[in-house]
């Protein structure tokens, strides 16, 4: 399951606003999931990694999760995200990992935990889903 949900993400794809901020899907379980993007590209005026830009990772990895564990006959949607951001990134890449807190029936939370280079935690992202049927 772990190659085949991988395989079947990187040839899906993350959408065209993840394609455009350069991430990238490196492992996809429902238990864990790992994706890294490029501080490069995705900065604010300071020459910071913008903080809506850590968010986009962190829904990104959350509602894919969620949509992981829903199956195919459901569909996984964001309903709430928040994130506290407490470090700031300025080069290289950030990663983030994503774990679930809860895989019920009608909703997920996640929290993804997203780090520097240097393995220093920048920001906390935590994400609720709604599983509905497919329209």
């Amino acid at each position: 399951m772990t190659e085949d949900a991988l395989a079947y993400v990187n040839e899906r794809g993350l959408g065209s606003l993840a394609e455009k901020m350069g991430i990238e899907m490196l492992e996809f379980t429902i238990e864990r999931a790992v994706a890294r993007m490029p501080v490069e590209g995705n900065t604010q005026p300071a020459d910071l990694l913008h903080g809506g830009a850590y968010v986009v990772l962190g829904e990104s990895l959350g509602s894919m999760s969620a949509n992981l564990h829903a199956g195919p006959d459901k569909l996984a949607v964001g309903i709430e995200i928040n994130a506290t951001h407490t470090r700031s990134a300025t080069s290289g890449y950030v990663t983030g990992v994503c774990t679930p807190i809860h895989l019920g029936r009608t909703l997920t939370t996640h929290e993804i935990a997203v780090s520097d280079d240097q393995g220093r935690r920048c920001s906390t992202i935590r994400i609720t889903n709604l599983i509905k049927d497919r329209p």
